[in-house]
């Protein structure tokens, strides 16, 4: 029997697709474009927005006899034990190939956010931990082996990271983000790309783009952020994830930009995405952002014509399920209304991928890979690994932690001794299990009570709740109240309960209207604070909160953002002082619960002035935190000012060392202030960074090689430029506090810079003795 070229592994992945589409009918092309998702709830509250009006039924048998394109969330929709969920995934996956006349098995995709989304798998800190850990490299370990548990079950796609930049902490969704600088979330998030990707998993970018800028911080709301806000802080990300991670997918943002829907707007993710930066891989529709062209956004008056849009725009698969793409868009092709040149340019794209993925292969096989442990010992490892140095130290004035090993210790606050305190709202437990009661978490989620007992096992720690998350009932206040008032030091357990569209007070559709602590755990804390002994606060959020109402009266400030499943162990060590703090925060924390929105990324009008009477300024800001050592830092640089050209370099010595008794890691960061530009541009904003650990009385030196292309920003044309003129490179520990300054002077005339510019600045870390290591993060 000869086989048909598109079987030949010989061939190139281009000539083998060409010839399988010349084979392919008009629907069978169509079938490629979509995905099927099996058992989704089409009543009731789902895991998508408007999921019980979007939702519906169809007959797989005959539906797959045409192929399929995706199968979507086998293992993310309902609870199920993850070996039978491989082999009923490749079970369903042979059904698929003997059905279709060419036996092509589809793409099945699953949450990646912080950890895969299946019941019994590793619950990771969310992305915003990423952020405050400021650890690329641990982070692209985390991909990897999320991807490697994906690939173990037979999932092929994974749905993350998430590349908006913060703009409003209000937004529900922030938890999801890495962080409010787009150099901060383009290095991280182009790290867990890699991980992913190297594991043989596509990683798909989103929200593509603008998602994170709607109006009021409300979710899916329309995105009035202006063109050069939208270049330098929303894109870049996005960029640096596609150029240095390769990243194979990207997932286009419900949201509309100045009138034009994402999904239906082919400047963006044909012109920009393909054409200027050269990607190559498939765009994904938002699960229903295609059919919302039609309900939601009203530029569609049917889902022919939301398809037509949503194919000349660039989107090449509708997800999760077929409404738009299938009948409607194959009748449309027959009438006229749509080129089937478009269906063929999006069914090339997916099927590349596929032939990339082996999926094309004749000897590809559908079992899953050896035995399944989603929560291995490794798994659980990095978990604690990352938490631990996720965990951010906002304040310690006098000193109180460590905690005494043989304190009293009162334990209060309703975050204190529930498990689902450490999980963001993309982890099975609080994305599935709420729709499925009495099935258990599936996986060890030490709270922070039990893990503290462990940590201090002479002191005497107990307990009282004090109230509710959200609940307004301040009837347990009474025995918090005794408990902390009987103890030498309390520690309050305040925070989110994360969830799904307006289920939890921090989540995706979980917006909030100020930045007040959610129920009244504020006034909790006001009557722990009044029996005068000593309290720590312990903030487990997906989000900052305004906390200037207590700025000075509290004994110490450790801020974690919803930490994973070792999480209560990671805080606890903090508490002890078993582990040394080294997180930085990744969003400012603000002082007032009003006046937002705001991130750092501010130009002169946007920070405190005599011409509002409102403070913008933050109690904590942007890369913030403190340590239980100390650490000096020598810069190697003159006083005078440097010159060189507008694509010139120049490197920036300084040398750290541990002064402390301990070992302990500090994060040194430089920043950027340009005096003088043609547009007004942000006061300081970040441009390298590095975690160097040191034992005590160890050095390192580290050289910021900076290139004048970091410099750059969209000038008044709309191009990205290097202008001439003068800049300050300023290295310190946060965004606010400056330990050394380089002045330059650029020269020569302004040049304009493409997408082949340096993204990232790179770092050399080299021991006092000589021995180096480099970089790029």
């Amino acid at each position: 029997m000869t086989t048909a070229p598109w079987r030949d592994t010989a061939l190139p992945a281009a000539a083998r697709v060409d010839d399988l589409l010349s084979r392919m009918t008009l629907e069978e092309k169509t079938a490629q474009l979509y995905g099927v998702w099996v058992g989704a709830a089409t009543d009731g509250e789902g895991v998508a927005p408007l999921q019980r009006d979007m939702a519906a039924e169809h007959d797989w048998d005959e539906l797959i006899t045409l192929g399929l394109g995706q199968l979507t969330r086998s293992f993310g929709t309902a609870p199920v034990d993850p070996g039978v969920g491989a082999r009923a995934l490749a079970g369903a996956q042979r059904r698929i190939v003997a059905a279709g006349r060419f036996g092509i098995p589809a793409v099945a995709h699953e949450e990646c956010l912080a950890g895969f989304t299946a019941w019994g798998a590793t619950a990771y800190p969310v992305p915003l931990a990423w952020g405050a850990a400021f650890d690329p490299g641990l982070v692209a370990e985390l991909g990897r082996r999320i991807g490697h548990d994906l690939r173990s079950v037979g999932v092929h796609q994974g749905l993350a990271p998430v590349l908006d930049v913060v703009r409003d902490p209000r937004w529900g969704r922030v938890e999801e983000t890495i962080g409010e600088d787009p150099y901060l979330v383009g290095t991280v998030g182009a790290a867990y790309v890699r991980g992913l990707e190297s594991a043989g998993v596509v990683a798909t970018l989103k929200h593509f783009a603008g998602y994170a800028s709607s109006a009021g911080a409300r979710n899916l709301a329309p995105v009035r952020a202006g063109v050069r806000e939208f270049a330098d802080v929303t894109l870049p990300p996005f960029e640096m994830a596609l150029r240095e991670g390769g990243a194979r997918s990207v997932m286009a943002a419900y949201t509309e930009t100045d009138g034009v829907p994402v999904s239906a707007d082919p400047r963006l993710l044909t012109e920009l995405l393909r054409e200027q930066w050269g990607f190559t891989g498939t765009v994904v529709a938002d699960y229903y952002g295609i059919g919302f062209l039609r309900t939601q956004h009203r530029v569609a008056e049917d889902e022919a014509g939301a398809a037509h849009l949503a194919l000349a725009a660039g989107i090449d698969v509708e997800l999760p399920t077929l409404r738009c793409y299938g009948a409607p868009l194959v009748t449309a092709v027959r009438a006229g209304r749509v080129p089937e040149a478009l269906v063929d340019r999006a069914a090339r794209r997916v099927l590349l991928q596929k032939c990339e993925l082996g999926l094309l292969d004749e000897d590809w096989q559908a079992e899953p890979r050896g035995p399944v442990d989603l929560d291995s010992a490794g798994n659980r490892a990095l978990a604690r690994r990352l938490a631990e140095e996720s965990v951010v130290l906002l304040d310690n004035p006098g000193g109180l932690l460590p905690l005494a090993p043989g304190a009293r210790v009162a334990v209060v606050g309703p975050r204190a001794a529930d498990p689902l305190a450490m999980l963001g709202c993309y982890s099975f437990p609080s994305h599935v299990l709420p729709h499925h009661p009495g099935v258990p978490v599936g996986i060890a989620i030490p709270t922070v009570l039990e893990s503290l007992r462990a940590e201090l096992p002479d002191a005497e720690v107990s307990f009282a709740p004090g109230c509710e998350v959200t609940d307004t009932d301040t009837a347990g206040f009474a025995e918090a109240v005794a408990r902390a008032a009987e103890a030498d030091v309390c520690v309050a357990v305040l925070g989110d309960r994360s969830g799904l569209f307006g289920r939890g007070t921090s989540g995706e559709g979980c917006d909030v209207a100020d930045l007040r602590l959610p129920g009244v755990q504020g006034e909790l804390l006001d009557a722990l604070v009044a029996t005068g002994v000593p309290v720590v606060l312990v903030l487990l959020t997906g989000r900052p909160y305004a906390l200037g109402r207590w700025a000075g009266r509290l004994g110490a400030v450790v801020q974690a953002f919803f930490p994973g499943e070792e999480g209560g162990p990671a805080v606890a060590g903090v508490l002890s002082g078993r582990v040394n703090p080294s997180g930085r925060l990744p969003v400012s924390v603000p002082r007032g619960t009003g006046g937002q929105p705001w991130t750092y990324l501010q130009p002169p009008l946007g920070l405190v002035g005599e011409v509002s009477s409102l403070d913008p300024t933050p109690l904590y800001p942007f890369g913030h935190g403190h340590s239980y050592t100390e650490f000096a830092w020598e810069a190697g640089t003159g006083a005078g000012i440097t010159e060189l050209g507008t694509d010139g370099s120049y490197d920036l010595p300084v040398t750290v060392r541990n002064t402390g008794d301990r070992a302990g890691a500090e994060v040194v960061q430089l920043y950027l202030h340009d005096p003088v530009a043609s547009v007004t541009r942000p006061d300081v904003r970040l441009i390298g960074y590095r975690r160097l650990e040191l034992v005590p009385g160890e050095s390192r030196r580290l050289t910021f090689r900076f290139h004048a292309d970091l410099s750059a920003f969209t000038d008044r044309s709309g191009a990205r430029v290097v202008e001439p003129g003068a800049l300050e490179l300023r290295l310190g520990p946060s965004s606010v506090e400056v330990r050394h300054t380089a002045r330059l002077r650029l020269t020569g005339p302004v040049r304009t810079v493409g997408p082949e510019r340096m993204l990232r600045c790179e770092v050399v870390c080299e021991a006092v003795d000589g021995a180096a290591d480099v970089l790029a993060d």
